[in-house]
C-alpha cells in the first residue's frame, strides 16, 4: 500500500533523482546540467512527492508570492503514473497558502493540457501579448 506525501521541505528533495529525470527523461530539460537544476531549486518553491521516503515526483513554482507564478518541471515517476498522483500534486500546489491571491499563474505543456484544465488553466486569450527568449535548445 502506497503512502504518498507531498511537502515543500527542500531538505527532503533527492536532487540526484530530480536531475536524472529532468536531464534524461523529460522532453523539456534534456541534458540540463546539475548546477542549473540546483540553482532552479534554490530559486523556487519546490514540491516533492514521496512514497514513504522515496521521491517519486516533483514540481516547482517560480513566483513573487504576490502577483505572478510559473509552474515548471512537473513530473511523476513513470512507475507511479495512472494512480491520481499528479492530481494530488496539483491540488496541493493550487491549495498552497503562499500561492493564493495571485493575479496570474502560468505554465507550458506539450501533452498534459487535460490535467491542468482540471485546475483552471486555459490557453492564453491574447497570446500575441506574450513574448519570450529561448537561449538554449538543449534544455
Amino acid at each position: 500500500m502506497q503512502h504518498i506525501t507531498i511537502t515543500t521541505d527542500k531538505t527532503q528533495l533527492d536532487v540526484n533523482y530530480i536531475h536524472a529525470y529532468l536531464s534524461g527523461e523529460s522532453y523539456w530539460a534534456k541534458n540540463i546540467p546539475m548546477e542549473v537544476v540546483l540553482r532552479s531549486i534554490e530559486g523556487s518553491t519546490c514540491f516533492g512527492v514521496y512514497d514513504n521516503k522515496r521521491q517519486i515526483g516533483f514540481a516547482r513554482v517560480i513566483t513573487d508570492h504576490a502577483t505572478f507564478a510559473y509552474l515548471a518541471d512537473v513530473f511523476v515517476d513513470p512507475a507511479y503514473r495512472g494512480k491520481g498522483i499528479s492530481k494530488q500534486l496539483m491540488r496541493y500546489i493550487m491549495d498552497h497558502g503562499p500561492l493564493q491571491g495571485l493575479r496570474r499563474f502560468m505554465l507550458a505543456t506539450l501533452d498534459a493540457h487535460g490535467l491542468y484544465e482540471q485546475f483552471g488553466f486555459r490557453p492564453l486569450k491574447e497570446p500575441e501579448r506574450y513574448m519570450s527568449i529561448k537561449f538554449f535548445e538543449s534544455y
